[in-house]
């Protein structure tokens, strides 16, 4: 995900710039093998994030609001300019670090498409047990909806899913349970770090990923970045919220897909892309009329 970005000095200045904090080289996190580490995963997508931002904000592209699901809300936090990149990557690395530690195996994140919340919330309910832990994670769309925990709890949930007519129920290739209960001690260390670091209030609109308001305070952001990994993110609310702020125009950071895919079912009318190289291409032939 990182030798793809598109061709733009503001992209090699922000991966030097990672690489100078993290004492390595970014790029060489950038492999299948490396990205099988959650530390590795975060660490690109943050750089990613951040890198292409960057390299459409050089060229004058100003964005009305920032959002970033789950990891994508540290990006998010230093386009909007309330964190330092050099904090942000101290921050994921921590992150990630003490998820993977925290729950090395047997842990994961599932998806259930088809189910509204309600249902999805009546079904984990019915599974969910100190032994084989299981919770509501995302709301990326009302009926696609992912679920965090324990391997065996979650089988549990996604076997009863299938029988209620969910449309997918599996489990996703993500080794940590994301956005539940099971990681506030993560959130907690975050917390404190976020308190003896140096922030701003954000440039534009910031989007939180556990209530899906727009925040406008450092106070705000830092809250939603420490709260975010042991709370369900609202994705789908999020989006809904940036449109009633005048979004019209929804640019996904790369790798992947899914967000502008999310959108586009979410916010029907709107136009939402990935920047690859031709869109932004594209996007500068515009900035510049």
């Amino acid at each position: 995900m990182l030798h793809e970005l598109v061709d733009d000095p503001a992209i090699d200045l922000t991966l030097e710039e990672i690489s100078d904090v993290l004492k390595s080289d970014i790029r060489l996190l950038d492999s299948p093998e490396a990205l099988g580490s959650t530390v590795s995963a975060q660490l690109a997508l943050l750089a990613s994030g951040v890198a292409t931002a960057r390299a459409l904000q050089r060229h004058g592209v100003t964005c009305c609001a920032v959002a970033g699901l789950s990891v994508g809300a540290f990006a998010a936090a230093v386009v909007a300019e309330t964190i330092t990149l050099k904090d942000a990557v101290i921050l994921v690395r921590s992150r990630a670090e003490k998820m993977a530690q925290l729950y090395p195996v047997g842990y994961g994140l599932a998806a259930i498409v088809g189910l509204n919340e309600r249902q999805v919330t009546a079904i984990v309910n019915s599974v969910n047990t100190a032994a084989t832990p299981v919770f509501v994670g995302n709301i990326n769309a009302p009926r696609q909806i992912v679920i965090a925990g324990s391997i065996e709890g979650m089988q549990k949930a996604l076997e009863e899913a299938s029988r209620q007519g969910a449309r997918k129920a599996e489990l996703l290739h993500v080794s940590v349970p994301s956005h539940c209960p099971l990681l506030s001690s993560v959130s907690d260390s975050l917390r404190l770090q976020l308190n003896s670091m140096p922030l701003k209030a954000p440039k534009c609109p910031y989007i939180a990923n556990v209530n899906a308001r727009a925040v406008r305070s450092a106070s705000a952001v830092a809250t939603d970045l420490a709260d975010n990994i042991a709370y369900g993110v609202r994705w789908h609310d999020a989006t809904i919220v940036a449109e009633e702020l005048g979004c019209n125009l929804f640019l996904e950071m790369p790798p992947g897909h899914t967000l502008t895919d999310l959108v586009e079912e979410n916010v029907p009318g709107v136009t939402a892309s990935v920047i690859t190289t031709d869109l932004f291409r594209h996007v500068l032939r515009l900035a510049a009329v």
